[in-house]
């Protein structure tokens, strides 16, 4: 039986050849004339007996804590922080565009589905997107047309704009988001176009996707004016509704809002959207808090972009 000092060398020798010389426990294996299920073994031991000791440094970030303590506190996969460089709208899109569009672009491979909703925040995140050429990359709309079809912010519009730009395939979603009656909705469901959009939406691998506000008067729902009357937005907050996803509204905890809109839209609804694999949610700003807070209540989406007052003030909550 080794002594003990002979055990500790061996087990020196194995961390640094491991852990400074960079060798692969299967070259460590064959070097020292073990197996590497022993290598694997004394490696461990290491760790735990404390002669290797993992120190993680962690980035030039100032939010990594802010990020890990929203990622434990509401279960997302990944929570991404922004500093707030200014009090007005325009410079917190600013910071949150670029930060959603690389969270977005770094998790795909170039041969996926690319759901994207519609508002300000994607268009900030789509003008901010790179370059690439991924001719197999679809990206689909997940709602119908809201506003102006030649509005920056129009979902068709944006889907075009991100396809172009990473260089994949648009695939637009040809209705309205809203309709007048749930038979209008009904005829348009049974588009084999349209249906075959919505299946395709309801693939995505990754989804963009903006957290709208009910209350705030200006928000996009309130200046498109053609999209919701302003009885039915009164009807809605009566009801509880704190924000919306895909003109999905939901309330404080993230439940479905039940109203008869619902039976009017031309788009997924919140169980589909809430089972994609990857929903990037990108907003920030005081007014959308408890939009925000209910998203992530719901379980709405898994991925948040915001900025790091807003980040903070979710946390203070209970």
């Amino acid at each position: 039986m080794a002594s003990d000092s002979e055990a500790k060398r061996l087990l020196y020798k194995v961390s640094v050849a491991y852990y400074v010389d960079d060798l692969t426990q299967k070259e460590i294996a064959k070097r020292l004339g073990l197996s590497r299920i022993k290598v694997s073994r004394l490696l461990k031991q290491a760790r735990e007996e404390g002669m290797v000791q993992i120190t993680i440094t962690p980035p030039a970030n100032p939010h990594a804590d802010l990020e890990r303590a929203l990622e434990s506190r509401f279960g997302l996969d990944e929570a991404v922080v922004v500093a707030a460089t200014g009090e007005d709208r325009r410079s917190l899109l600013q910071a949150l565009g670029p930060a959603a569009a690389a969270c977005l672009v770094r998790s795909l491979q170039g041969n996926e589905v690319v759901g994207l909703t519609w508002g300000t925040s994607v268009l900030a995140a789509v003008d901010a997107a790179p370059s690439r050429n991924w001719p197999e990359l679809r990206v689909v709309q997940l709602l119908g047309g809201l506003g102006q079809p030649e509005a920056d912010v129009h979902g068709a519009e944006l889907v075009h704009r991100l396809a172009q730009t990473l260089g994949g395939r648009p695939r637009v979603l040809p209705a309205p988001g809203i309709v007048p009656s749930r038979l209008v909705r009904d005829a348009l469901l049974a588009d084999p176009q349209i249906a075959d959009t919505l299946r395709l939406a309801a693939r995505a691998h990754a989804t963009l996707v903006g957290i709208g506000v009910v209350t705030a008067p200006d928000s996009v729902v309130r200046q498109a004016g053609t999209i919701l009357t302003d009885a039915e937005i009164s009807e809605l907050q009566a009801r509880g509704a704190v924000g919306d996803i895909a003109l999905r509204f939901f309330d404080a905890q993230g439940r479905p809002i039940e109203h008869e809109i619902n039976e009017r839209v031309v788009g997924l609804d919140l169980d589909q959207i809430r089972r994609l694999p990857r929903v990037i949610g990108v907003a920030g700003g005081p007014q959308k808090l408890e939009a925000i807070r209910g998203a992530l209540r719901g379980r709405l989406i898994s991925t948040l972009v915001t900025d790091e007052h807003t980040a903070t003030r979710l946390l203070e909550a209970r």
